[in-house]
């Protein structure tokens, strides 16, 4: 293994590490009423890639590093997007997989929320986990040395309406939405852009919420910010579609999930429009431009390897 990808490995074990010590502040094991937070540790705490968050802390990072700053202020600046983004993000998988959505048994390698505390505390722990992101965006980071106050409650509150719209009827529920549609014969089935647009919306949203909400809080400027939202959009695109060929061809042991749901759902995916081959071909494609907007900006960073570690994936 070389240098640079032991230090890349060695950065992604110390950021889970970190943003996992984060959320045990924010979603702590002994609140009332108990039987809530443990379900909502269930979920939260099953595992999972934290994607998002590190996308957060390393766009941070990064713009902190193009801008002369301290990586460990863009970490503290960072760290609250972070956790309110794998919050929002596991709220998602809750739901989607509640009986009225997919209908799954296994996430992150365990029963499912629903079938472990039953689909109506399910229903409750997404929402809980939703309203305790926005209750956390609100709230932190409170001081950081370095950032004015004002300045800091500017960048909060940008980040707070970024989150929020990734998250909503435009960006991740009006994906979900039109997933949902297409799955159940009501609408006409997706063509190449429609494809696009769901999964833009569906996980891309968030995915580029992520990145932006990060860089921002870190001071990106409209060029900084513009061309992390262009790799995010890239890496977004490319996630799903590599999502999509690993539940043609992966195995539920090591996705953690039930391969071949969307298979037998008769969802639309990318491998079904243009095939196993061409959807490599079109996932390496993203990842190709992402890099170029990093480039272009003089932007680096942990960036690229999370892009290359996004297509070269096996959960």
């Amino acid at each position: 293994m070389s240098g640079a990808r032991v230090h890349f490995e060695t950065w992604l074990d110390a950021q889970r590490r970190a943003v996992d010590e984060a959320l045990e502040a924010v979603v702590p094991a002994h609140r009332e009423p108990a039987f809530v937070w443990e379900a909502m540790r269930y979920s939260l705490f099953a595992g999972g890639k934290r994607l998002r968050p590190l996308l957060a802390l390393a766009a941070a990072e990064a713009v902190a590093e193009r801008r002369g700053g301290a990586a460990a202020q863009a970490h503290a600046l960072a760290m609250p997007c972070a956790c309110a983004l794998e919050l929002i993000h596991t709220y998602s998988l809750v739901h989607d997989d509640l009986p009225a959505m997919d209908n799954d048994v296994l996430r992150r390698g365990r029963p499912t929320a629903h079938v472990v505390y039953g689909e109506g505390l399910a229903i409750l722990v997404g929402d809980a986990l939703l309203t305790e992101a926005f209750a956390h965006l609100a709230a932190e980071p409170r001081t950081v040395d370095g950032v004015d106050d004002a300045e800091l409650a500017r960048r909060r509150i940008a980040a707070i309406r970024l989150i929020a719209d990734a998250a909503g009827p435009s960006g991740m529920v009006g994906g979900q939405a039109i997933d949902l549609r297409a799955a159940g014969g009501n609408a006409a089935p997706l063509n190449a852009d429609g494809l696009r647009d769901m999964h833009a919306r569906k996980t891309g949203a968030l995915i580029r919420a992520a990145a932006l909400s990060g860089a921002s809080m870190a001071g990106a400027d409209g060029a900084l910010g513009s061309a992390i939202d262009e790799y995010a959009f890239h890496v977004g695109l490319a996630f799903q579609i590599v999502d999509d060929i690993l539940d043609v061809e992966g195995a539920s042991a090591d996705l953690g999930k039930t391969a071949g749901k969307d298979v037998a759902a008769g969802k639309p995916t990318y491998p079904a429009l243009y095939g196993l081959d061409a959807s490599r071909r079109l996932a390496a494609e993203c990842i190709d431009r992402s890099l170029a907007a990093l480039e272009g900006a003089g932007l680096a960073g942990h960036l690229p390897a999370l892009a290359g570690w996004v297509v070269g994936r096996h959960s």
